[in-house]
């Protein structure tokens, strides 16, 4: 999913980063660097401060959790999206921010995973599933996501359900768009990580116009507030 021969835009090329150079840790966003990417939002959109923060928030939770939400679904390894082990910059103008991993950042698996044997000290083994999604939530959502939620309220006034509802919808999305390379249900993928983080009642899937299933959300990113106005495929807004 994630090979060098195919960039992914807002991600680096393999995921990892290994010259540092020009790279910061995403801890920075709950300082001076959210002004960045508030203000990179209400540029690229002309999108008044609270869609700004929404539609930021909306960009920044796909990218980062595509790669730990896809790794636990096909092979149930979990980087540690802990924010001092990811990267960013904002030298590409395609994507809003582009982020990658620390080369050595942590990652769980389980007892029956190869990797388990290997003696990488970088590689965590858990008792079972459920301490794999626990893993994920806290690393995810305690350490990263919460935090960064916590400093866009403290610079601007917008929901906390409808942030939470853009990493619902965002994970659903991704999860669906890789159906076809995902062993197991798609369903049940999406029940089990929207369920980890707390925000399963957040997004419905319903069948599209061709029998297949498409994400309505329950919440707005506010994009139809935009000078170009737009409603994102199943916006909860009719």
């Amino acid at each position: 999913m994630f090979g060098t021969s195919t960039e992914v835009p807002g991600l680096a090329p393999d995921l990892l980063v290994t010259d540092p150079t020009g790279w910061e840790p995403t801890t920075l966003l709950t300082g001076d660097r959210l002004d960045m990417l508030l203000d990179g939002a209400h540029e690229r959109w002309q999108a008044e401060p609270h869609a700004a923060a929404a539609l930021a928030w909306k960009v920044y939770t796909y990218w980062l959790a595509l790669p730990a939400v896809l790794g636990w679904a096909s092979a149930r390894r979990v980087p540690l999206l802990r924010a001092p082990d990811v990267l960013m910059h904002f030298d590409d103008p395609r994507p809003l921010v582009t982020l990658g991993m620390r080369a050595d950042v942590e990652v769980a698996v389980l007892p029956s995973d190869p990797l388990a044997l290997a003696g990488l000290p970088q590689v965590r083994v858990v008792a079972d599933e459920a301490a794999l999604l626990a893993v994920l939530r806290r690393s995810l959502l305690d350490e990263h996501l919460t935090p960064l939620l916590d400093a866009i309220h403290r610079r601007v006034r917008v929901g906390k359900r409808t942030l939470m509802g853009s990493v619902a919808s965002g994970i659903a999305y991704a999860v669906l768009r890789s159906a076809d390379v995902l062993p197991g249900s798609s369903v049940d993928t999406i029940d089990v990580l929207l369920t980890t983080l707390g925000v399963a009642d957040l997004i419905e899937l319903v069948p599209g116009p061709t029998g297949q299933l498409e994400v309505q959300r329950k919440t707005c990113c506010l994009a139809f507030t935009l000078p170009d106005a737009k409603v994102c495929q199943g916006c909860c807004i009719k």
